[in-house]
């Protein structure tokens, strides 16, 4: 009895595996594994972080695989020639988003700019975006606030030095963390919710606490996304989390519209660079029907979530590695020390012509990208990447960690060489480094991100000598996560560069 139970097993799993293979055969599928499972699929190969299982698997079968995440068909790329057929010939094509679970209470039931499908009205949440908030123009208008926090920021650490001559231990998640919140929500509503200046101490906790809820439950896998049933059952409880956080950042960002409209409706405005919430307010007044509140909030909180879990992540990794190769720290300050000097802070102008500082950002970057996987995209009708089928409705990865760190396109990629970016025309070629994706559906804040990182990683390597706090290597593990946090905040030590005394003490 037992044995023909067995028998019977053995005979329906031969039975799945050779339906995969025909089934995939017979449509010009990507290669995949054999065996998918009723239910969950190839789920159960996955380790965290996913996108190192991915990388390995692609090796096995190819740069182009396909899999069952649960219900979900999915493509995986894993190659700078297969990411280029994405994003040119079937760009359009991919220029939709999955429906996820987060995507419905956090994006205003798909309609805001990270999660609404390609369309009219995505098309003008980007144009909003790339021309009304993040344009060259704009972000030169609030240059001042990011040489202001960045300036505090060294302030602070130079008095926490007891005169200079003291390395001091610092939490540096935390400090790049309350960096770019600051320097965006200035951006955002004019508010600064860290350090010292902060107007409202209770508005500032609420707003640390939601920010903090935010970024722990939006990076969150969902299980449920590839098993549906898991979420009737309700196994998670995530998306009663979601709604309930929601409701926080909604009542929040109202708050903040409804008092940018009451100075707007008194007296005549002061002759400054407007919020990005005056801006959107303004458009409001010309096409009210359009440019609801909803839609304010929206992008207020694209923005926000966007601007800063990215780029203080970087700017941890960026630190992280150069504790680990000191003498890439030193090479940064000497270049700082001859095109800049000691009489003054390094400014924004200043970083076309560090080409070595340019270089830590870009391999940090390569290294450790904020998205391993860049966002999810869903083929909108069937197209075909590489020779083989892409059914309508797969959803597409785009592994550019694996791509960024590949043997074969990258010397010794394990390594941390800012010198490769030297001449940055070399190896960026050929779909090889896609940090902020490409396309139309590519990050509009790249060039926000740059100048954030640059100032920001250029002062503190100018103004300070960095030190790991023990002898060991600083761990690089990589945590859980859509954006690839580390796995432990950053520790690290620092105290004044003898030649930046004089200065840092007239600040």
């Amino acid at each position: 009895m037992e044995s023909s139970f067995y028998y019977y097993i053995l005979l329906f799993a031969i039975f799945l595996f050779l339906k995969n293979y025909l089934q995939k055969f017979s449509k010009r599928l990507p290669p995949s594994p054999g065996l998918s499972f009723p239910i969950i699929g190839h789920l159960y190969l996955f380790k965290k972080p996913l996108h190192r299982t991915l990388a390995k698997l692609s090796n096995k079968y190819g740069p182009i695989a396909y899999f069952q995440f649960g219900s979900r068909s999915v493509i995986v790329v894993s190659s700078p020639s297969a990411a280029e057929e994405c994003f040119t010939k079937n760009d359009i094509v991919f220029a939709i988003r999955p429906k996820l679970l987060a995507g419905k209470p956090l994006g205003y039931n798909y309609t805001s700019l990270t999660w609404a499908s390609y369309g009219s009205h995505w098309r003008n949440l980007r144009r909003i975006t790339s021309l009304e908030l993040l344009s060259s123009n704009r972000l030169q208008m609030f240059y001042s606030i990011r040489v202001d926090e960045v300036r505090s920021l060294v302030c602070r650490l130079f008095r926490g030095s007891k005169g200079g001559g003291e390395f001091q231990s610092l939490d540096m998640k935390s400090t790049f963390f309350e960096l770019t919140l600051n320097v965006m929500m200035r951006m955002i509503a004019g508010k600064r919710y860290h350090g010292e200046h902060v107007a409202d101490l209770e508005e500032a906790k609420r707003f640390e606490e939601i920010m903090i809820e935010s970024f722990r439950l939006s990076g969150a896998t969902n299980i449920g996304d590839f098993v549906p049933a898991l979420n009737f059952l309700g196994v998670s409880g995530l998306e009663k989390k979601l709604v309930v956080l929601q409701r926080k950042r909604d009542k929040f960002m109202q708050d903040l519209i409804e008092e940018h409209r009451k100075k707007q409706s008194g007296s005549a405005t002061e002759q400054r660079s407007k919020t990005m919430v005056e801006v959107l307010l303004s458009l409001q007044g010309n096409e009210p029907e359009y440019y609801t509140d909803e839609i304010i909030r929206g992008i207020m909180q694209v923005m926000l979530a966007a601007g800063t879990e990215t780029s203080f992540g970087t700017m941890e990794w960026a630190l992280s590695l150069l504790l680990n190769n000191p003498e890439a720290l030193v090479k940064a300050q000497s270049e700082i020390d001859i095109h800049i000097g000691q009489s003054r802070l390094i400014e924004e102008s200043d970083l076309a012509k560090l080409p070595h500082l340019h270089g830590i950002i870009n391999e940090t970057l390569r290294m450790y990208p904020a998205g391993p996987l860049l966002v999810p995209h869903e083929s909108s009708e069937d197209c075909s990447v590489g020779g083989f089928n892409v059914p309508r409705g797969t959803m597409l990865l785009v592994n550019i960690w694996a791509i960024q760190n590949n043997p074969n396109l990258w010397s010794q990629p394990e390594q941390f060489r800012p010198e490769r970016f030297l001449n940055v025309q070399g190896e960026r070629d050929g779909f090889s480094l896609l940090p902020f994706g490409t396309g139309r559906r590519g990050c509009p804040g790249e060039g926000l991100a740059n100048r954030i990182l640059g100032l920001a990683l250029g002062s503190l390597i100018q103004c300070f000598d960095w030190e790991r706090i023990g002898e060991e290597m600083v761990d690089m593990s990589e945590g859980p996560g859509l954006t690839m946090p580390r796995a432990h905040p950053l520790l690290a030590k620092c105290r004044p560069r003898p030649t930046m005394l004089n200065l840092l003490s007239q600040l």
